[in-house]
């Protein structure tokens, strides 16, 4: 199946008074329509500068992207001017942002946020972009959807206004759907079911997902591939069953040794140290300096990504 995004060297730079920071550097990867891709990584690792790069919205100045194309059925998004790149949210690449009290226009009505949205893609009355408002609440299983439509979103729950995040996100069909971190601050209960909402979602619809998150049980549920980034790179790259089972990478191997699982008897494992500062990276591989199994290569020179099996790609000199 011929993938539905194809992301190629894409390279997102800040010029600031300390420096040039380099929060992307060479992305490349590609979803297939219904897959679910997974992003993972700690914060300060470049995931949400990444997908607010494919979406263009990294402010500019002071952000800029250098290098690098997105592609989504074909068309390069970052060729667009921007009334076309404007069409293209929504329609074609849509995002489920992370705090979606300060994504949705706290003046505006739920429904009227997703009516507008309808109506500013597609060439429909304003009577019928309500209704599709309506139609998505309920796809989206929240209970009386055309009063709730009514609703102002600080008079919905954290996990309604998530759910109104995802019917606008989906409302006009995108082929390709970007959820940063979509569980954030919600209660265990409530991510299970957003979780499962947008996984049924994606199936149903055929769009396909980029799941940004440093969650490794979620990854583990719902996701067919995933990309480990470390500032600002991919690392690692495979399908769930490989990655999870025999981890390239001495920092997949650390993140996953540090999730606790059920009787285990010892402390959890941590990794050594912090991410480096994305404008001060250090020589070679940015792991190194944390790296247990680092040797002198590793200090020196910047491994590339090699296949370590079939689908299975890792940047590393020692594994």
């Amino acid at each position: 199946m011929a993938p539905v995004l194809e992301v190629s060297g894409l390279s997102t730079v800040f010029h600031t008074r300390g420096g040039t920071v380099r929060a992307v550097q060479d992305m490349s990867f590609s979803v297939e329509p219904g897959e679910l891709l997974a992003v993972v990584g700690e914060s300060g690792c470049g995931k949400t500068m990444m997908a607010l790069s494919l979406m263009r919205l990294i402010p500019s100045p002071p952000g800029k992207i250098v290098a690098g194309s997105v592609r989504v059925a074909g068309t390069d998004l970052l060729t667009l001017d921007e009334a076309a790149m404007r069409k293209a949210r929504g329609s074609e690449i849509a995002m489920i942002f992370q705090e979606p009290m300060t994504a949705l226009n706290p003046l505006l009505t739920v429904g009227r946020q997703i009516s507008e949205m309808v109506a500013l893609h597609e060439n429909v009355s304003g009577k019928a972009a309500r209704e599709r408002a309506v139609e998505m609440l309920h796809h989206v299983r929240i209970p009386e959807p055309r009063r709730r439509a009514g609703e102002y979103p600080h008079q919905m729950s954290g996990g309604m206004r998530q759910r109104a995040m995802i019917a606008m996100a989906l409302a006009c069909k995108p082929k390709v759907l970007i959820a940063d971190e979509p569980t954030t601050a919600l209660d265990v209960t409530i991510q299970a079911q957003v979780l499962d909402l947008i996984d049924d979602l994606r199936q149903e619809m055929g769009t396909a997902v980029v799941l940004i998150t440093h969650d490794l049980g979620v990854v583990a549920e719902v996701a067919d591939r995933m990309i480990v980034m470390y500032a600002g790179r991919k690392v690692e790259e495979g399908g769930i069953g490989d990655l999870f089972a025999d981890p390239k990478h001495p920092y997949l191997r650390g993140l996953l040794a540090s999730v606790p699982r059920i009787g285990q008897p010892k402390r959890l494992q941590e990794i050594a140290g912090t991410v480096p500062p994305l404008s001060n990276l250090p020589p070679g591989c940015a792991f190194a300096p944390r790296c247990p199994s680092a040797i002198d290569t590793c200090r020196d020179t910047m491994p590339g990504l090699e296949p370590k099996r079939p689908n299975h790609l890792a940047a590393c000199w020692v594994s």
